[in-house]
């Protein structure tokens, strides 16, 4: 954390934008705005890395990074080697984000059995930071064994930070005792800081230090002049992700003290009941989780989360469906000053 505070991130859009040069004019948006670094999530839409190149090849300094990419349909070392391309590419300026995803992704999309998510996390980051030290990678985990190869060009000079995404306390931990930072997601202030305290007995299990590991928040935010629009656009993100996303963040609410709420939502959801769905998305839970409105409510409710002690990168990220011209007046209206 630099002595002012949290750095402020950009989110990019990974749902219904038109084109990888609009994401790219994102970036360069954001870059302009001073924003510190672009993240990029990875769904069934474009890829990741395709995406982050082409950001990387027409911006000069704002930070790139996976948010996330999952470690299912890439092997481990293949994510090494694609982090040690994207490292040169980028002139030194990727910051590596790795979870399992869900079961919706990597069953439904690769075809590939959601299975041991969190052993499966802790030895991608591990191979993954062999193959960036450029020595022979000898490893031999439960999952995975690799023998007698090393990354065939030079390693990266600097070798990018690896975070882990997680939003339950084994996930967290799991980031506290092997990754570089933990990504943390659809969270109200009071789940942030339990999560937190988790991150720290990960991080003394790994007999390391908490203060070294890298906290990006990735807060769901949408500045307009039309309120209701916002306020919107804002409910139904939250009833897709708790609707349509598997259990993963139905239970993260639960966790939070919103299980009625969210048992209903992902209820309505499943039965083709959409508005009742966002219906049920009551304004406190709404509130709790991210900020919709105008644009100076949004920069005032903004300064609240980056307050929370132990937070390194608030990252504004954009609800599905907002427009082109949305999200850059998200952007424009939470710019770092």
């Amino acid at each position: 954390m630099t002595d002012d505070g949290p750095t402020r991130d950009a989110f990019l859009p990974v749902a219904a934008q038109p084109s990888v040069d609009q994401l790219v004019e994102f970036a360069r948006e954001a870059e302009q705005l001073g924003y510190e670094r672009a993240w990029l999530p990875e769904t069934w839409g474009r890829d990741a890395v395709t995406t982050l190149t082409a950001i990387a090849e027409r911006t000069d300094e704002i930070g790139i990074g996976t948010s996330i990419a999952n470690v299912y349909s890439r092997s481990p070392a293949l994510i090494g080697q694609t982090a040690a391309t994207l490292q040169e590419v980028s002139d030194g300026r990727l910051r590596v984000g790795l979870g399992p995803s869900g079961p919706a992704v990597v069953e439904g999309w690769h075809g590939v059995d959601y299975d041991r998510p969190l052993r499966r996390t802790r030895e991608t980051i591990e191979v993954v930071r062999l193959v960036l030290s450029g020595e022979p990678v000898e490893y031999d985990g439960e999952i995975f064994t690799l023998s007698g190869l090393r990354l065939r060009c030079d390693p990266p000079e600097t070798v990018p930070g690896i975070d882990a995404a997680g939003m339950g306390p084994k996930s967290v931990e799991l980031a506290g005792r092997f990754a570089d930072g933990w990504h943390a997601l659809m969270l109200t202030k009071a789940g942030l800081r339990d999560r937190l305290a988790d991150l720290k007995r990960g991080a003394e299990l790994g007999d390391r230090d908490p203060d070294e590991l890298r906290v990006t928040l990735s807060l769901p935010c949408i500045a307009l002049d039309d309120r209701e629009r916002a306020r919107r656009l804002a409910r139904n993100h939250l009833a897709f992700y708790v609707g349509a996303m598997g259990t993963f963040y139905r239970e993260a609410l639960e966790r939070q003290g919103y299980d009625e709420e969210a048992v209903e939502i992902a209820s309505e959801w499943a039965n083709g009941n959409r508005e009742a769905a966002l219906a049920a998305v009551s304004d406190e839970l709404l509130d709790d989780l991210g900020i919709a409105g105008t644009p100076q409510e949004c920069r005032e409710r903004y300064a609240e989360w980056e307050d929370i002690d132990g937070v390194d990168a608030v990252s504004v990220s954009f609800p599905r469906g907002a427009e082109p011209d949305e999200i850059s007046a998200t952007m424009r209206a939470l710019a770092p000053e």
